[in-house]
């Protein structure tokens, strides 16, 4: 289930305490925007951990759902999977899926392709406006749930044990529902979440720095760590109704076949993460509460993280929480806070889209206070990890802000350019055109107010 937990807001932005324009700077009134743009070829990393750190995660993903409770057995589909879309999806959700069934098939091993027989499908995919999967299930921007075939069956037995996936010993159907009205990136990241569940572990770990499987959010397509979890998912070695011993004494050699890569790194498994700093960053952003309740529940995170002893992701994630809800009561709070969450994100290797999101920030920081410069390097210096994890909203955010700096530093030509790039990446990530003109005006805004000699 892929959490409502916001991650990427431009709108607060603008509460940055430098002087803005009275007016937004309507850059995108009446400007045409130019075709969308999409990721085509992905780029993979390998997981950096050790295969013995790797083990412990393929246990924890799998055996244990994101509430606590534990699942008995290893499910998953025997034989080839067939996936069905219902009528009415977004045109963009048959590209993007497509895309997805490729790399499945070529990364994990997995013999799955797409079917127009309802029918004869094991996964079917089914698209609803927003508010009708918020009225039903407001937490969830899209989830998947066992046995079912439809909404309609989904609705009639969404109190039963139906859907209760530690009741099953096999998997034969599942249906995944996402809204249909929202960015075509946020239907294609629930896309791929929802369909990696479908397939294998449903669990979610905020100590993976390098998966989709954490509810952060800063992944939003399959990496290669989890592509290696879902080969090992499917592979000889494992069988359904494995209990979790079963399958911790295959594992071993399993992932040394798999990633022999893996053998004697030295960065081990994490430590176990509290459901109390769970709840706490869940309240912080999470729908439905104050926005000092939100900012209290950032500092306690930050308090239980340093209580740990952690100084990896959940550290680092923990002060961006903190920074992003400081912003418009305490800035200095939300510098330093940002500052120390891009270090610690920067200390290890496979975290720099983490450390892109800060420094979106920092840019904006630099942006609002006249240090162009600055924002030029700050993004410069972190597009790479951007386009790389497939983020089309950050990667348009950031190419505005690069605008921006480039307009207010007199290189107009290159600011045109550079905007125009930004504005087809945002149709992706955005969605709608007035979004995305909203979205410009808003980094617009950040530039201080020029003064006429």
């Amino acid at each position: 289930m892929k959490l409502k937990l916001a991650i990427l807001a431009v709108a607060f932005l603008s509460a940055c305490t430098a002087p803005i324009t009275e007016v937004p700077l309507r850059h995108g009134a009446g400007l045409a925007l130019p075709p969308m743009k999409k990721f085509t070829a992905p780029r993979v990393v390998a997981p950096a951990r050790s295969n013995a750190a790797i083990a412990e995660d393929f246990l924890n993903l799998s055996f244990m759902m994101e509430s606590g409770r534990a699942i008995p057995y290893l499910t998953r589909f025997e034989g080839p999977v067939q996936v069905h879309v219902a009528p009415g999806a977004p045109s963009s959700l048959h590209s993007d899926l497509g895309a997805l069934l490729s790399r499945l098939r070529r990364e994990a091993g997995i013999d799955i392709d797409r079917t127009q027989n309802r029918d004869e499908a094991q996964i079917i995919i089914e698209a609803l406006p927003h508010k009708e999967l918020q009225r039903l299930v407001p937490q969830a921007a899209c989830f998947v749930v066992p046995r079912l075939n439809s909404w309609a069956e989904y609705k009639r037995t969404r109190r039963s044990s139906t859907i209760d996936w530690t009741t099953l010993k096999t998997r034969e159907k599942a249906a995944i529902f996402l809204p249909s009205d929202v960015s075509p990136q946020e239907i294609r990241d629930c896309l791929h979440e929802e369909l990696a569940q479908a397939l294998g572990p449903l669990n979610d770990l905020y100590s993976l720095p390098d998966s989709i499987f954490n509810d952060d959010n800063f992944h939003t397509v399959l990496t290669g760590f989890d592509m290696l979890i879902l080969r090992a998912y499917y592979a000889p070695e494992l069988q359904n109704g494995m209990t979790r011993s079963q399958a911790a004494q295959r594992l071993p050699a399993l992932l040394a076949r798999l990633n022999p890569g893996g053998a004697g790194r030295g960065i081990g498994p994490s430590s176990p993460t509290p459901r109390a700093w769970i709840d706490q960053i869940e309240v912080a952003l999470g729908p439905n509460t104050t926005s000092s309740r939100r900012k209290a529940a950032a500092t306690n995170a930050v308090a239980l993280a340093s209580k740990a002893g952690w100084r990896d992701n959940r550290m680092a994630f923990s002060l961006f929480a903190q920074g992003r809800l400081s912003l418009s009561t305490d800035p200095e709070l939300a510098l330093s806070s940002f500052l120390e969450a891009g270090r610690l994100y920067g200390a290890r290797p496979g975290m720099e889209i983490q450390k892109a999101h800060v420094a979106m920030h920092l840019a904006a920081f630099s942006l609002s206070v006249g240090q162009f410069d600055s924002a030029l390097a700050v993004i410069n210096a972190n597009l790479s990890p951007v386009a790389a994890s497939e983020n089309a909203a950050l990667l348009a955010t950031m190419l505005m802000i690069k605008s921006e700096a480039l307009e207010q530093l007199g290189r107009t030509s290159e600011a045109r350019a550079v905007r125009l790039d930004s504005l087809g990446w945002a149709r992706y990530g955005f969605g709608s055109d007035a979004e995305v003109r909203a979205r410009l005006n808003e980094i617009a805004a950040l530039s201080p107010r020029r003064v006429v000699q």
